[in-house]
Parts: structure tokens; sequence; C-alpha cells
């Protein structure tokens, strides 16, 4: 599979790595340029690029940028394609988004609305990266961690599995892309160690909160 990333902070370059040791084929961007990311490819093996080589290069296009830089995504080469949304809000890092704050949207939809025609699936944003690169396990040992996702496209949140599965990590489908408040950040299950089962019912008992969050 190739595999674009938007994005060359530590979740994009912890994805990149796995994906590169799970033998799929990687394109890193950034917004200062591919100049500024020359030395990746002899150190990982990626390819890198700019934010559209990446969205056109990539099967599926993982964005890990901080909410204040959706606005400058390629909307029009990722129209159409299928979208890892590694997104978290941090009003002290992105400002007040009211729509955030008071959870008449989720971070995954907020975004989808930069990007018409593409297919969202949430995933990767609810696990320190860190624990990313250092925690997956064979899917035969009990102790393998979960982690969750949500997405309104079978196909798509089908290849999150599959990257899921080769990184070391069991899946938890948390249903569609409305639902992907339930392990947003601040919630019980976010970047919490969890089995399948325990995921699945903390994902479950999760209550969304009607108060407006603050930095």
């Amino acid at each position: 599979m190739k595999i674009g990333i938007i994005g060359a902070g530590f979740v994009g370059r912890a994805v990149a790595k796995l994906a590169l040791s799970a033998g799929h084929q990687v394109m890193l961007s950034n917004s200062r340029g591919p100049q500024t990311l020359f030395s990746l490819k002899p150190m990982i093996g990626c390819e890198i690029g700019t934010a559209t080589e990446a969205a056109i290069f990539g099967d599926i296009v993982v964005i890990a940028v901080p909410l204040t830089a959706i606005g400058q995504l390629p909307a029009a080469e990722l129209s159409g394609k299928q979208i890892i949304d590694a997104v978290n809000y941090y009003p002290e890092r992105d400002g007040q988004v009211p729509e955030l704050d008071h959870h008449t949207t989720t971070t995954s939809e907020y975004l989808a609305g930069f990007l018409p025609g593409a297919t969202i699936t949430k995933a990767f944003n609810s696990i320190r990266m860190t624990d990313l690169e250092n925690e997956g396990l064979p899917a035969s040992d009990p102790h393998r961690r979960a982690l969750p996702l949500a997405g309104d496209n079978a196909e798509t949140k089908k290849r999150v599995a599959v990257l899921y599965d080769a990184f070391g990590f069991d899946a938890v489908d948390a249903g569609a892309l409305s639902e992907g408040w339930r392990f947003e950040r601040g919630t019980p299950t976010y970047c919490v160690l969890m089995s399948k089962e325990a995921l699945k019912v903390g994902l479950e008992g999760t209550r969304r909160e009607q108060t407006a969050i603050t930095s």
C-alpha cells in the first residue's frame, strides 16, 4: 500500500517508520517543504514531498497536523481519497473552536468540513507515539493493546485495522465517524493501555460532557 503522510512531527514519523517496516511505501510531507525533510529519506527510507504530492501519492493519506493547519490542506487532491485522521484538539495550542468546545461536532467531522469528497476514518490519535513505536505485540500475545477507530466507510476502516494489526495492536471499531468523540482527548480511554475487551467496554461507557472545553 502507498501511504501519504501530511505532517512530519511525532505522529507522522512514527507511522512512517512502522509502515515502512511492514512493507508499505511511504511519502512524508510537511508545510515547510521537502527540503526540510531531506535527511529522513536516507534515515528511515521514506519518500519526501510536498503536501500535495503526498496526497496524490497515497492510496490512503494520514493527516497528522495541528488543528490550526487543516485549512491549508490540499483539499482538491484529497477529494476522493481515503483519509486517516490523527488530529487532536488542544485549545492551548489551537485556540478555542466553539463547535468543539460545546460538543456540537467532533474533531473528525470538523476536519471533514475542510475536505469535501474525502473518506475519513479517525485513528492513531489515542496513543502516545513512543508507545505506538514500542508497545506492539504479536496477535497471540494476551497482553496486546487495542486501539480505537471510527468512520463511515467499511473499506477504509478495514485498511486501518490491517495497519493496526501490522503495527502490533488490536483494532476496536467505535462506530460511525460521529462516534469519534468517544476517544478524543480527555476521554477515559484516551491514551490508556487497554485490552480489546476493556477498550470496547470503555468506549461504550463513555458519556459526552456537556460543559465547554477551555484552555
